[in-house]
C-alpha cells in the first residue's frame, strides 16, 4: 500500500512561526520527533514511515531549521527551544507525550522531560547528553570575559558570513555525503531535498540560519544539567555509535544521574546513527516502545 507523505502545518512560538509535520493517525499515541542542530523535520520521514500505523507521528522544526522562522537577534538559546516543545504540546495537547530525538533536539527534550516529567511517557536521545564532562569543564575553564569576548567575535563573524550557494543539487547533494559518509546515496539525496531552498539565481542553499553555529557563552552548568536528568521519570533510551565524537555517558558518569536509563552503544555508526544504521535503530527503538 502506498501512503501519502505528511501534511505541513505552523505553530506560533514567542512571536516565531514554527513549522511541523503531522503523519496522520490522530487516534493513535502521540510521538514526537526531534531533530538535531543544522537539521530538518523531513530527516526522520524513515522513521515515521515505519511507525504511523500504531503511532500519531509529528516531526517539527527548530527555530532556525528547515521551514521554521529564523530568530531576529540571531541567538539561539536551549531554553527558548524547551520553551518550544513545551509549546507545541500544549497547543496540539500531545502529553504524555513519547519523544525520540537527536543530538541538540535530544538535549532539549532531555531538559523538557525534567522541567515536565508527567508530561512524557518515554524518551530516546541519541547522543543528546552534549559536551563529553571533561569537554565541558575545559570551556568553563576559560575566564568568562574570554568567553564572552570570543562569542562576540563569532557573531560579528557570523554577521559577514554569506550562506553557501551551491550551483547545482548535485553539489549540494554531494556535501551532505560529504558530511556523513554513512548516508547511501538515497539518504543524501533525500536530506538535501529537504533541506535546501533554491536561491533566486537557481542556485542552492541550505535553509538553515548561519547563526547557527555560533552559539551563546552563558553554557547551562553541569550541575543544572544533572539536575534535568535526576527529575526525568520515564523510561529512557540513551543511543551511541560507537564511531561517533560524542562520549559514552556509562562511561563518562552521566548515565548515573538519570533513575531509569539505558544507554546502548551502536557499532558501525557514527553521531547519525538512526541514519547509519537505521535497521538496527528501528529494531531497538521498537523493542523500546
Amino acid at each position: 500500500m502506498t501512503y501519502a507523505g505528511p501534511t505541513s502545518h505552523s505553530f506560533i512560538s514567542q512571536r516565531l512561526r514554527l513549522h511541523y509535520v503531522d503523519w496522520g493517525n490522530h487516534d493513535k499515541p502521540p510521538l514526537l520527533l526531534v531533530h538535531g542542530g543544522r537539521d530538518h523535520c523531513r530527516s526522520w520521514d524513515w522513521t515515521a514511515e515505519a511507525l504511523r500505523d500504531d503511532w500519531h507521528v509529528i516531526a517539527f522544526d527548530h527555530r532556525g531549521h528547515g521551514d521554521s522562522e529564523w530568530v531576529n537577534d540571531g541567538t539561539y538559546q536551549a531554553s527558548d527551544m524547551v520553551y518550544d516543545v513545551a509549546q507545541l504540546v500544549h497547543q496540539l495537547d500531545l502529553a504524555p507525550v513519547t519523544i525520540v530525538s537527536h543530538s541538540m533536539g535530544g538535549n532539549v527534550s532531555l531538559r523538557y522531560a525534567g522541567v515536565y516529567p508527567e508530561q512524557v511517557r518515554k524518551l530516546v536521545a541519541i547522543e543528546g547528553l552534549g559536551m563529553s564532562p571533561p569537554a565541558l569543564e575545559e570551556y568553563l575553564a576559560a575566564p568568562y570575559p574570554k568567553r564572552v569576548r570570543d562569542w562576540v567575535e563569532k557573531k560579528r563573524g557570523a554577521a559577514a558570513r554569506q550562506p553557501r550557494r551551491y550551483a547545482t543539487l548535485e553539489g549540494a547533494i554531494e556535501r551532505m555525503h560529504e558530511t556523513n559518509r554513512f548516508l547511501s546515496r538515497e539518504q543524501a539525496t533525500h536530506l538535501t531535498l529537504h533541506g535546501v531552498n533554491r536561491n533566486e539565481d537557481g542556485t542552492f542553499s541550505w535553509k538553515f540560519d548561519p547563526y547557527l553555529h555560533v552559539w551563546p557563552a552563558d553554557q547551562t552548568s553541569a550541575e543544572d544539567e544533572e539536575q534535568s536528568w535526576a527529575s526525568i521519570t520515564c523510561p529512557t533510551l540513551l543511543l551511541y555509535g560507537a564511531q561517533s565524537w560524542a562520549s559514552d555517558p556509562s562511561k563518562d558518569g552521566r548515565a548515573r544521574h538519570f533513575r531509569d536509563a539505558q544507554v546502548i552503544v551502536v557499532e558501525e555508526a557514527g553521531h547519525w546513527l538512526h541514519h547509519d544504521q537505521y535497521p538496527t535503530f528501528m529494531r531497538l527503538l521498537r523493542e523500546f516502545l
